[in-house]
């Protein structure tokens, strides 16, 4: 009866795959992940068991992402876990520093060689190019290099900053460090925000592991509808206006009017929100039905009256990651005026490198920078200004938030845009050939990709008692009627899955 069975194709969807990462939004992951559950629901208490358990499959989700190199996880979580324990029992203040040094040292260095080699070696070329001209030096002018072709390992910037923020914490007398291995592994591992974060803290975390997992009813209908919220905003949403629109503006934007090419760049905004919010509710719900609670991620950034309003609503781990543990190392708001804004600046800076090794996204962050400079510096001089907008007068907030949006769009525009090139063109575009007459074309030329855009930024900008609401109605609602509107959402992302599952924009952070 099984001699029709093909073990080579099964083969291949179980092995790695460079070009088919396993994905939450994928047939293969529910597959994988009712089978784990399964079992992971008998060993509730067992506690050794289940953390091997999980950590066993975390690592085998992550070699589906990455292959071999989940290898270079494991020596990320054994490296931080040994620093940790040899800071623990080092006395002396210099000591311990060394440690978080070295730390420091393993972690940037990774992340150096991976993703910023060849962007340094480029920047060195065309430095000592510039000077061969200068000087008339024929050879430094003929200087070149040929880009190493570096594979980057899935998320690796998500796993080094949490492996990093534990070392900073047990540095700091936050936390104690762990005695045993396995469960440092567990911590960086853990398979839902892996690859795409949410960067989860150990404080928060680790207190969680020893805990017999128990999933309340609310607690399963919560982590059900955040399930459903994500795979609707990636799969229905941010892949069907990316790859209908989105992606054909910003690949050739000269082919669009100005009005088209401001939709796209609206169009990315919502893309990008969706999908890597879509991730982060998907893991957040995930780990929920786990028996384990993440903070939230995003907080409909795109209601914010002001630039600190946005980074404290927007991608929320990683920009309080970066107050916590490079702002505030930098000095933060303590050394003058003038010194928080350059520490802001190199805040954003770095932020936006972070992201990626290009100018782009440098500029990008540079854009960020400079927008919370300048916004710190007003609320300096006029105290009605408040840092969340939520004393502002309604006429002023609702200008805070068009002039806030827009701020953000036109940042967009250079972290997607390929070159600078394309950021030129798009922006001339927009103010030199804008033709408003098109708009009716695009709506009725895109009527899917216009539908899904105003419904995405119409729930979006819904009041949080109403998206409550919808919470509280799937959680009240019988285990099968869950489970038919989960067939239904499965239905709907099937019809709209044209081209395949694309990847999360935030995998290759």
């Amino acid at each position: 009866m099984f001699d029709n069975i093909d073990l080579s194709k099964l083969g291949d969807v179980l092995t790695y795959q460079h070009n088919a990462p396993i994905l939450f939004s994928s047939g293969l992951f529910f597959f994988l992940f009712i089978g784990f559950l399964i079992i992971y629901k008998s060993l509730r208490k067992h506690l050794l068991a289940r953390i091997i358990y999980v950590t066993l499959f975390s690592l085998y989700f992550y070699y589906k992402s990455s292959g071999l190199w989940f290898f270079l996880l494991v020596f990320t979580a054994t490296s931080d876990f040994c620093i940790a324990r040899g800071m623990h029992h080092t006395a002396s203040r210099l000591g311990r520093k060394l440690f978080v040094v070295l730390s420091l040292c393993i972690n940037l260095g990774m992340l150096g060689y991976f993703k910023y080699y060849n962007f340094l070696l480029d920047i060195i070329a065309s430095i000592t190019r510039e000077f061969g001209y200068q000087i008339g030096n024929t050879a430094m002018q003929s200087i070149n290099y040929q880009p190493l072709d570096i594979f980057l390992p899935v998320g690796i910037s998500f796993f080094t900053f949490q492996s990093l923020s534990y070392v900073i914490d047990v540095y700091r007398g936050r936390i104690t460090p762990l005695t045993r291995w396995v469960d440092y592994v567990f911590y960086v591992s853990f398979f839902p925000q892996l690859v795409a974060g949410p960067i989860v803290r150990a404080r928060d975390f680790i207190p969680q592991i020893y805990k017999a997992p128990v999933v309340t009813r609310s607690e399963f209908g919560e982590g059900l509808f955040l399930v459903l919220c994500g795979l609707f905003k990636k799969t229905v949403i941010s892949d069907y206006i990316s790859l209908n629109f989105v992606d054909r503006v910003f690949d050739a934007p000269l082919l669009y009017t100005g009005v088209e090419n401001l939709l796209g760049v609206y169009g990315y905004a919502l893309q990008i929100y969706c999908d890597f919010s879509g991730y982060s509710d998907m893991a957040i719900g995930i780990a929920l039905l786990l028996g384990f609670r993440f903070n939230v991620n995003f907080d409909s950034p795109y209601q914010s009256a002001t630039i600190t309003e946005f980074w404290r609503r927007w991608h929320i781990s990683l920009s309080s990651w970066l107050k916590d543990y490079l702002y505030i190392s930098l000095g933060g708001n303590r050394k003058g005026k003038v010194r928080t804004y350059i520490n802001l600046l190199i805040t954003m800076l770095l932020g936006g490198l972070w992201h990626g090794a290009s100018l782009s996204f440098i500029i990008w962050g540079a854009i960020h920078g400079v927008a919370l400079a300048i916004h710190k510096f007003v609320m300096g001089r006029f105290s009605s200004f408040k840092p969340l907008g939520s004393e502002m007068k309604p006429w002023r907030r609702v200008l805070g938030i068009l002039i806030t949006f827009h701020l953000v769009c036109f940042g967009w525009i250079f972290f997607r845009a390929d070159s600078m090139q394309t950021v030129g063109e798009i922006l001339s575009q927009i103010f030199t050939n804008f033709h408003p007459e098109v708009f009716t074309q695009f709506v009725t030329g895109y009527k899917g990709v216009f539908i899904l855009m105003v419904i995405g930024y119409v729930l979006h900008f819904m009041p949080k008692s109403a998206e409550n609401a919808v919470q509280g109605v799937v959680t009240r609602s019988p285990l099968l009627v869950q489970a038919a509107v989960l067939a239904i959402m499965v239905f709907v992302v099937v019809q709209f899955k044209s081209a395949g599952v694309q990847p999360f924009i935030y995998f290759q952070f």
